[in-house]
């Protein structure tokens, strides 16, 4: 097997041109071919893409004209190139050194899909961005319902966020985070990309997981190839009322895709009533902070309703309606 020259790296971005030189710095020469795909930035991250391809970095840059939302981006990245095995970093990783992402390849090599370990600025292990094992409706409603946050050892939530798993042991894994991926490309291929109807983010990495694995494939956790995480870093450009949405959005498009009838009725009510008790402790909450902002509280009211709204009418239609999903530009294509 030939490294670097049957790797490729596809870094997708959205307003990143503060990350994105730490991130570029360090995959050079690290793989044979480098795409950043931005979804209509509007700081200066084209012009940091320009200064590493001015230096001499062999890199594509693809702009596009509207943000295409992360699986978008990403099936941009691996159309741009012609590698067979395509590495989904976000731009606010960095590898660390010894870069060497051999480990990885041969991992995908033999079982289809690979990914690596996520560390803090400390050096640990970034446990909010760790493998986990695919949703279920339990564990879905147990998020939805707010039992993961009060009660986290709950069976459904180890087992859900891999509270077990060590990460200095290469193991079998069910959903690793998209922000450090690495797909081999006849998988791609075999299942036409990434779902583009996630949109703008949220759980197409995890659809596209339990894909491959439906389809016979293994994703392989490979702790010996590291990069530092930021974690979140265009998530939270998001306004939080439209990050909601998109979230519980993205959780039912993904119940509604994946569960049978019941287990998804199951987590449409676990959000409807989640959402009715998030809106009493939220406002709550608002009320006795001394720093609250005004109109705080109706802020919270709206962001529920909405997603009560859409809970409902998924619950009465047996799908997900777009809602606000494709009705604006959004910034969050980063998980």
């Amino acid at each position: 097997m030939s490294l670097p020259s049957d790797t490729a790296v596809v870094v997708i971005t959205y307003n990143s041109s503060d990350v994105l030189d730490a991130c570029l710095d360090s995959l050079a020469g690290v793989c044979a071919e480098t795409v950043v795909v931005d979804n209509a930035s509007t700081d200066r991250t084209s012009a940091t893409a320009g200064r590493h391809l001015m230096a001499g970095q062999d890199l594509q840059f693809i702009a596009n004209l509207t943000n295409r939302g992360f699986a978008g981006a990403a099936n941009d990245g691996f159309r741009a190139t012609r590698s067979k095995y395509v590495l989904l970093l976000n731009p606010d990783a960095t590898l660390l050194p010894p870069a060497d992402l051999a480990p990885m390849v041969h991992a995908c090599e033999t079982y289809g899909l690979a990914s690596g370990l996520l560390v803090n600025d400390q050096g640990k292990p970034q446990y909010g961005f760790f493998a986990r094992s695919l949703p279920t409706p339990a564990s879905l409603a147990f998020e939805a319902l707010g039992i993961n946050r009060l009660w986290p050892a709950n069976p459904a939530n180890r087992r859900y966020r891999c509270l077990d798993l060590r990460p200095d042991l290469e193991a079998f894994v069910e959903q690793p985070p998209g922000a450090f991926l690495m797909i081999r490309r006849d998988v791609w291929e075999a299942l036409n990309g990434l779902d583009e109807s996630f949109y703008p983010v949220w759980f197409e990495d995890a659809d596209f997981c339990r894909r491959a694995l439906d389809h016979g494939y293994k994703i392989r956790f490979v702790p010996s190839c590291t990069a530092r995480h930021q974690g979140g870093h265009s998530v939270l450009r998001v306004d939080e009322s439209d990050r909601g949405v998109f979230w519980y959005g993205s959780l039912l498009r993904y119940s509604a895709k994946h569960f049978l009838t019941l287990g998804f009725w199951m987590v449409c009510f676990a959000v409807a009533v989640g959402s009715v008790g998030r809106t009493v402790v939220g406002c709550l909450v608002v009320g006795f902070r001394s720093d609250s902002k005004p109109g705080a509280c109706r802020k919270i009211v709206r962001m529920y309703t909405r997603i009560i709204r859409l809970a409902s009418a998924a619950l009465v239609s047996g799908k997900v309606p777009d809602s606000s999903h494709r009705q604006q530009e959004v910034s969050a294509v980063e998980q």
